[in-house]
């Protein structure tokens, strides 16, 4: 029966008696409802604006009086892949909200490291849903965010780039000191206030673009197929690192 269908579509009694009578008479006041269900009219206001909010009825507020109209049944699907794309976006401000939550956890005598390793296909998705926790990392640690960088990345993300120094709130305040070449930042021609370039003429070969941000090193690999993504989150290994970056930036560009 359409009855328990409905339930189990996550209806309770009372909204499948409302939602079919609406559905019968395409357009109804709360008063009209409960006179023809026998429904209080406090239950019947409840249950429909439980139904609008779930979206199988639509609150008409144009006339005179507040009334209610059904969505037609065929609307049904559109109804459930709303849902189900809130539901991936709920699952991606879980797996956001582990990562962030992990640096509130009570560190242990040592920490074993955390090792991802990400697919080409996947690499755009965890660097945008990665970007506020390498932030996050970085301003904890109070230290700047270092790396290198292949031209190849560049080629591949230049909108990631962009949309991580523009429009990220996060990255307001991060400190970006870079080791790079001539051909990679021809391509990239935007300048951003906080990203430092530094140019390396006895390393022109890199093959991978490598960051230490805060607790988090990454490497990404994308001068060859497939593209790859490799992240350890060890703050022994990133803080051992970034001293490597901060010695060679002294040496190398002194007075600059």
């Amino acid at each position: 029966m359409v009855e328990d269908t409905l339930k189990q579509l996550g209806f309770n009694d009372k909204e499948v008696v409302v939602y079919l009578t609406v559905l019968q008479h395409g357009k109804l006041s709360p008063s009209e409802i409960a006179k023809r269900t026998q429904i209080n009219r406090t239950t019947v206001y409840s249950s429909a604006k439980e139904l609008v909010k779930k979206g199988f009825l639509v609150e008409d507020l144009g006339g005179t009086s507040r009334s209610f109209v059904a969505v037609p049944p065929k609307q049904f699907e559109q109804i459930v892949k709303r849902e189900q794309d809130q539901l991936e976006n709920k699952k991606l401000l879980v797996m956001r909200a582990v990562n962030e939550l992990s640096h509130y956890e009570q560190e242990a005598r040592y920490t074993v490291p955390k090792i991802v390793f990400v697919e080409e296909q996947d690499i755009k998705e965890h660097l945008y849903k990665q970007a506020p926790v390498w932030n996050a990392s970085i301003k904890q640690r109070k230290v700047a965010y270092w790396g290198f960088q292949d031209s190849t990345f560049v080629e591949q993300y230049q909108d990631w780039i962009d949309w991580y120094w523009s429009k990220e709130e996060s990255t307001h305040g991060v400190e970006l000191k870079l080791f790079s070449t001539t051909k990679a930042e021809k391509i990239k021609q935007k300048k951003y206030e906080h990203r430092q370039i530094r140019f390396w003429d006895k390393a022109k070969d890199f093959t991978a673009t490598e960051w230490v941000m805060g607790d988090y090193v990454t490497s990404i690999v994308t001068n060859q197929k497939p593209h790859y993504l490799v992240e350890i989150h060890d703050k022994t290994m990133a803080h051992n690192i970034r001293q490597i970056y901060l010695g060679l930036w002294a040496e190398l560009f002194k007075g600059k």
